[in-house]
């Protein structure tokens, strides 16, 4: 074994665990290698509806994945791939893996010499298994063709003959740098697509792969930000009724009647736990859409747009179409806040004034004890009293007792005069000892 290897091998033992996944990740998704002419078909796969655990949307996607691979016998990647390429003759497939879905974009090299307003109707799909695509039912979320091919930087007429590919009206086009030109109308065909068409007039290497693979992104991405907007629109009826229903509560809180206050609580309650379960279904969406326009935009200014006389530019599109979009759902999630804040608040002034009445409650509870020790102790003095006269009379009585015992044992003692000498002396001492029983038991207790 050379001394170089071994350096390596020892070497390798220091790396963290992490080091080399992590430094794979940053080249995970690598751009397809164009050259014009091309054609695309590009294919994203949402499952997240069907799925809601992560893993198991990468399990779904990877047995779609693998099923396509079958068909044709090539052997399918790893269970834990997000990224896989290959080269399957007539045409090559890129598939990525991502969070919520997975991308297909099928690659078929153009005939030599292909205009940039060639038609749609020869694109990869037609290599595609029909029988796959029938199980892509209610999956796919975007659906895309996409034609790279040659022109010249000096084309006046290409913008008017563009139009003719694209059956809307608003067609949207710029120049990528000055090196190509972009054009697209971000509408779904009557096949079911939507169209791009990259004219390449002096694109270096890989540029064109990374330009393709942007606008793929923004169509990607653009419709997977606007996913939040139906769960939007749908959100605000409930937030209108929880809203009315608050300011019911709020005018009822006002009145001075604190006989309804646990009813009133009650409610609030359910106002409360009705708006958290409306947060926790929306807040993953809108955070999501919210990254995904993030995304969207940062394309695009990596397009690095020009302005093609009278055309609007991408940037120009999203910002009047899918930005309105996305201040909706934003404005519902603020809406959705502040709504939590309004409730939290008048909660606090309910729990407040049942507090402030709890303790007028607690005010009168004490002064009634207050009241009864007073009775009691008056009771208690009076017993005492009792008592004294109790207790001296049975002692006067054996007083009595002893004094009759003496005179029938011949000693010179009357017994009634005995008895009458000892009562102030008897209840004195009953009552000194009474009084210094209470004194002990007095302090004892405190």
């Amino acid at each position: 074994m050379s001394l170089a290897y071994r350096a390596n091998a020892d070497f390798a033992k220091l790396n963290h665990p992490m080091r080399v996944p992590l430094s794979a990740e940053i080249h995970s998704r690598p751009f397809l290698q164009l050259q014009a002419p091309e054609s695309l078909t590009h294919f994203a796969l949402y499952l997240q509806q069907d799925q809601p655990s992560r893993q198991n949307h990468r399990s779904s996607q990877h047995q779609i994945l693998a099923q396509l691979c079958m068909h044709y016998g090539v052997a399918t990647p790893h269970p834990q791939a997000r990224y896989f390429f290959h080269d399957f003759g007539r045409f090559r497939l890129k598939w990525e893996c991502h969070t919520e879905f997975a991308t297909y974009t099928f690659v078929e090299p153009g005939e030599p010499g292909l205009d940039c307003r060639a038609s749609f109707d020869r694109m990869p799909l037609q290599h595609v298994p029909q029988e796959w695509l029938a199980g892509l039912n209610g999956k796919i979320i975007v659906a895309a063709h996409v034609l790279l091919c040659k022109g010249e930087a000096e084309d006046d007429s290409f913008a008017e003959g563009i139009r003719e590919l694209f059956q809307g009206k608003s067609l949207v086009g710029s120049s990528a740098g000055g090196n190509a030109e972009v054009w697209t109308d971000f509408l779904i065909q009557p096949d079911g697509f939507s169209r791009f068409v990259v004219r390449d007039q002096r694109l270096r290497e890989f540029q064109s792969g990374r330009l393709v693979g942007r606008l793929l992104e923004i169509e990607t991405y653009r419709m997977m930000a606007l996913l939040g907007l139906p769960q939007a629109e749908a959100t605000q009826p409930d937030l209108n009724s929880i809203e009315n229903e608050l300011a019911t509560l709020t005018a009822t809180l006002v009145k001075e009647e604190g006989n309804e206050d646990q009813d009133l609580l009650n409610q609030i309650t359910g106002l409360a736990a009705r708006l958290e379960k409306i947060s926790v279904n929306n807040s993953y969406r809108f955070a999501a859409s919210q990254a995904y326009f993030n995304l969207v935009q940062s394309r695009i200014q990596e397009l690095r747009e020009v302005r093609i006389e009278g055309t609007p530019t991408l940037a120009e599109f999203m910002g009047r179409r899918l930005a309105p979009a996305m201040n909706t759902c934003v404005s519902v999630a603020q809406r959705q806040e502040a709504l939590a804040q309004r409730i939290a608040r008048s909660n606090d002034l309910l729990r407040t004034r049942v507090g402030i009445e709890q303790e007028q409650q607690n005010r009168r509870i004490l002064q009634s004890l207050d009241a009864r020790a007073a009775q009691q102790l008056r009771l208690q003095q009076a017993v005492e009293g009792l008592s004294v006269a109790a207790i001296s009379y049975y002692t006067l009585g054996l007083v009595g007792y002893v004094g009759k015992a003496m005179k029938a044992g011949s000693v010179p003692v009357n017994p009634d005069l005995m008895t009458g000498i000892a009562v102030p002396l008897v209840i004195g001492a009953v009552w000194l000892g009474l009084r210094r029983l209470h004194h002990q038991l007095s302090g004892s207790k405190h």
